[in-house]
């Protein structure tokens, strides 16, 4: 009775603290390896002590329970119950799925291990065959695993830049308590730093900064922000409580001061993409100050009328082409906002087929916004989680972001203001773009539309918009050690 008081107390033990620790699975190489580790040397005594392979099941069960229970204090699709759709699938396999793989099989193998040493010497039950197929199937498990231990190991890193002055570091800064992944890369460390603010919450582009934007490197110090929850800053999403507009805007504006100091800069520049555009211009607008020029493309102006224009475009589409499933699910909703992140999946799904566009003559891959998956620039476990960061931010940023209309809110900038807007933009944000480009009041503003750009035109057509970039350094005085 101790002994099974003793190890099952362990089991629960160590699931309070990892669903305390990481509730939404191991996120970083350091939980995950941790992960593997505590759970060996917690199911190897269960083994061992029980006697029994019965401990298999049963110290895993105690586990789940433990960090379920822990879980319900964290709010999030990748916490949430399972949801029988295509991203609920998914969520369920990245989240779920990737905790039992480095905690519970581990856990399962170091009991099998545990109770068959315990169990050594003794005469063994049943046919020969079946022995021999538990043992075989238990080593391929254990050989499967540590392959995947492996795997999850390799760090993520970034090519070298050319130069005794280059600089090219996956990086850590400091905003609002937390620490923000970041990709740092140029030339000249001394050039202008541009801190580029990518899109949709919980997303990352590290992977398509640096392939897409090298070009850029030789004119400034290209900073890639990895947004809280997104990419290498999914771990600082928690407490959700405290994400919120407000502070994803104040996180632009730390992260601003921080490489100012570094960089020993006054001003910066600042690129925002989609969603990323809004905090961009927000923080521009709360302390011009701190910024030379603010770039935007892919420009979003409110979220909101954006999502309804999604909408009609998307029904209108699944009627003509006759995906009754489709028109019946968007009927039935009716058209945004949701409360649910998982009511957006209909137009997450479908909006990039419903503005398809000839991408010829493109960058290849700039238009997908998973085409940097492969890069290195990002760690295995960044990679199987993308979809879950994105929803999980997602559910609690966006309801605050999509109060905002620049139209209303920000009829002036004090900063030099220029756009890269796709000719193919989505309709959603165009339609809503240009009036309020046409009244924003700026020192100075400019526009360039990109012919054969979508919603990536900036990555897109890298050549015409390093060109941009070059006329925005002219023009804004822009120099090395500036």
């Amino acid at each position: 009775m101790v002994r099974r008081v003793g190890w099952t107390g362990a089991v629960a033990g160590w699931g309070i603290v990892a669903g305390w620790w990481m509730p939404r699975g191991p996120l970083t190489i350091n939980q995950a390896l941790w992960s593997v580790g505590l759970s060996v040397a917690v199911g190897a005594p269960a083994g061992w002590l029980s006697r029994s392979r019965w401990s298999m099941l049963v110290a895993p069960a105690i586990f789940v329970v433990a960090v379920e229970l822990l879980r319900l204090r964290v709010a999030g699709p990748s916490v949430d119950a399972p949801r029988a759709s295509a991203f609920g699938f998914v969520v369920l396999v990245a989240g779920r799925g990737v905790h039992w793989l480095l905690s519970v099989l581990p856990m399962t193998l170091a009991a099998a291990y545990g109770a068959g040493y315990a169990r050594r010497g003794q005469v063994a039950g049943g046919r020969r065959s079946l022995r021999y197929a538990r043992r075989g199937a238990t080593g391929l498990l254990t050989a499967f695993l540590l392959l995947v231990t492996v795997a999850v190991a390799v760090p993520a890193r970034t090519p070298a830049v050319a130069g005794e002055r280059g600089i090219a570091e996956l990086s850590r800064i400091d905003a609002g308590g937390h620490r923000l992944g970041a990709l740092i890369r140029g030339a000249d460390r001394t050039a202008p730093v541009l801190l580029f603010v990518p899109g949709a919450p919980g997303g990352s582009e590290l992977g398509a900064a640096r392939r897409h934007l090298a070009q850029l490197e030789r004119r400034f110090v290209v900073v890639t922000l990895d947004r809280r929850g997104g990419g290498s800053s999914y771990p600082a999403l928690d407490p959700t409580a405290t994400v919120t507009l407000e502070t994803a805007v104040d996180d632009v504006v730390a992260v601003t001061e921080a490489l100012r100091r570094r960089f020993h800069q006054d001003k910066i520049y600042l690129l925002g993409h989609s969603g990323g555009s809004i905090l961009g211009v927000l923080a521009v607008q709360r302390r011009p100050e701190l910024y030379r020029a603010y770039v935007g493309t892919g420009q979003a102006v409110d979220l909101t009328a954006g999502d309804r224009i999604f909408y009609a475009d998307i029904l209108a589409w699944a009627r003509a082409t006759g995906r009754d499933a489709l028109a019946r699910t968007l009927t039935a909703q009716g058209p945004p906002p949701y409360r649910d992140v998982y009511a957006y999946e209909p137009i997450m799904l479908y909006e990039n087929e419903v503005y398809d566009y000839d991408h010829t003559g493109n960058a290849e891959g700039a238009g997908d916004p998973f085409a940097g998956l492969g890069a290195s620039e990002s760690t295995l476990l960044q990679k199987v989680h993308t979809l879950n960061a994105v929803l999980d931010t997602w559910s609690v940023l966006y309801p605050d972001m999509r109060d905002v209309d620049l139209r209303a809110d920000v009829p002036r900038l004090e900063v030099p203001v220029y756009f890269v807007q796709g000719a193919h933009e989505m309709r959603g944000l165009a339609d809503l773009f240009t009036p309020w480009y046409q009244a924003l009041r700026a020192p100075a503003k400019q526009l360039t539309v990109v012919p054969t750009g979508g919603h990536r035109a900036f990555l897109e057509q890298p050549d015409l918009f390093a060109g941009v970039m070059d006329r925005v350094l002219t023009q804004t005085g822009g120099a090395p050690g500036r």
